[in-house]
């Protein structure tokens, strides 16, 4: 009772415009709310309801939303007429049925991976954006251990107006960015690397522990966040 009794009065009255779906619930006022739509996590739901909502969200029923963490094994055991519907990307394991408009910020954000390794978070972030239609480019292949890599790029990431890096092992990547752009860097440590790697923990905590100043960090291989941070401070330019 407390708890209610200290709670926003605004909270009361916010409208719930929801619409269960085989048990999901879906939050439609979350793009005019937050400035960003609703998406589906897939990891751990059960297959008929993902095959129930990529029935509902697809090119046939002229509705879109963004399926994250969707296994192939998962996608490709649904029927061709389901399947067919939607655009799929294997190696990022993303799905929906069409982009949004192209945002009118007129912004570019850079996704600049480390290494081929962590192509499966990066194409994550690179598809989430397009999901977006947030103009954006990827480097790939640009970690630190040949430095000439990331100099050969670093000419065109500089004109972009948000950087996303993604890097494991010791994400060294993500200290040298910082030291050299002044857009706002986004890093995403993934569980790429050997033993004391431990699954993008090491990645972690040498990115907070970056002696670049200002860099935002997110979770482990969390390609999908990195994007949604990037929509919202593209927001703020319209």
């Amino acid at each position: 009772m407390l708890f209610l009794y200290f709670l926003p009065k605004c909270l009361y009255i916010l409208p719930m415009n929801t619409e269960t779906v085989s048990h999901v619930q879906f939050d439609y006022d979350r793009k005019e709310r937050l400035g960003m739509p609703e998406a589906v996590f897939c990891d751990g739901k059960d297959t008929e309801i993902i095959r129930s909502l990529l029935e509902k969200f697809s090119k046939k029923t002229q509705k879109s939303i963004l399926f994250t963490r969707l296994r192939p094994e998962i996608f490709y055991a649904f029927p061709k007429e389901i399947r067919e519907n939607v655009c799929y990307h294997e190696l990022s394991k993303t799905a929906f049925a069409f982009p949004l408009a192209p945002h009118g910020s007129g912004k570019k954000v850079a996704v600049v991976s480390a290494g081929s390794a962590d192509a499966c978070v990066a194409w994550e972030c690179a598809k989430t954006l397009e999901y977006f239609g947030i103009t954006h480019t990827m480097f790939e292949d640009c970690g630190v251990a040949g430095l000439w890599r990331i100099q050969k790029a670093l000419p065109e990431i500089l004109k972009h107006d948000i950087v996303i890096a993604v890097a494991g092992l010791d994400a060294a990547l993500v200290s040298v960015l910082g030291g050299l752009c002044r857009q706002p860097l986004l890093a995403v440590p993934t569980s790429v690397g050997y033993g004391m790697a431990k699954q993008g923990e090491t990645a972690l905590c040498s990115m907070l522990a970056s002696c670049s100043s200002g860099i935002s960090v997110f979770n482990i291989d969390n390609g999908f966040g990195a994007a949604c941070s990037a929509l919202r401070i593209l927001n703020m330019f319209l």
